[in-house]
């Protein structure tokens, strides 16, 4: 199965969370690849524990775009 993942880096580490699944879903590391180990972890983990119902309804994400813009502040 495959699962789209958002990493942030930020100036402590690494922020990782899965896109399409219900609940909070986080993970942290000191690298990128430690990130990504630790919410694959973590998804797993979310669905052993609440199975199927662990994903969004028939609107689930099917792709994930990032965009960069700018705004006055």
């Amino acid at each position: 199965m495959n699962l789209n993942v958002i990493i942030e880096e930020h100036a402590d580490g690494f922020v990782g969370y899965p896109v399409g699944l219900k609940d909070v879903i986080v993970a942290e590391g000191d690298t990128y690849e430690e990130a990504v180990t630790n919410v694959q972890s973590a998804i797993q983990f979310h669905i052993e524990t609440f199975g199927m119902e662990a994903f969004e309804g028939d609107d689930s994400v099917i792709r994930v775009f990032v965009a960069e813009t700018a705004i006055a502040v």
